[in-house]
């Protein structure tokens, strides 16, 4: 952000000791990739200071048997479109942030997938917009479910939601009755 001279740009610096820095294994034209398991079941797309969580994410959905990918792009608007065509090669987008979930860079990546005709179910994890009690940092990412625990069971879920058929759920519901 600090060379660019030509638009606006903004550094947010989260309260806190600032996270260790994390190595890529790859980098795709402007997204850095942090974590590749060889299936693509689950992108995680971890902003700014969630990386590291959406890291620790995409290694426990790992070790459930879960595919996963996990990027963080070096800039989120306008959606780079490494991201888009990543996320029409998996079978579940998740975003992960630490910034209000309306107008957030979830949102804005679910309008860009949706405007390029990509089909996967999205979910985006960010703060709800309302007001939140006063509290560090820690406490207000656990309140809000923004955990590395919390983020991947309810992966998890979203993935065992997709290999059930429609026939299953509705038989799971009748038998909860």
């Amino acid at each position: 952000a600090v060379e660019v001279d030509d638009a606006p740009t903004i550094v947010r610096f989260p309260k806190g000791p600032p996270p260790d820095d994390i190595t890529a294994v790859d980098h795709l034209r402007g997204v850095d990739v942090l974590l590749r398991s060889g299936v693509h079941d689950v992108l995680v797309v971890g902003v700014g200071s969630m990386a590291a969580t959406a890291v620790d994410v995409g290694q426990r959905l790992v070790a459930q048997g879960i595919g996963a990918t996990v990027v963080d792009p070096r800039w989120v608007k306008p959606v780079n479109p490494v991201l888009l065509d990543l996320a029409a090669h998996h079978r579940l987008v998740v975003s992960i942030e630490d910034n209000g979930r309306v107008g957030g860079v979830g949102a804005t990546m679910l309008q860009a997938l949706v405007d390029a005709g990509v089909t996967t179910p999205f979910r985006f994890h960010g703060i709800p917009q309302e007001f939140l009690a006063h509290a560090k940092r820690a406490t207000i990412l656990e309140r809000t479910g923004l955990t590395a625990q919390a983020i991947a069971r309810q992966i998890v879920e979203d993935v065992t939601a997709l290999d059930t058929s429609p026939a299953e759920l509705v038989a799971e519901h009748l038998e909860e009755r």
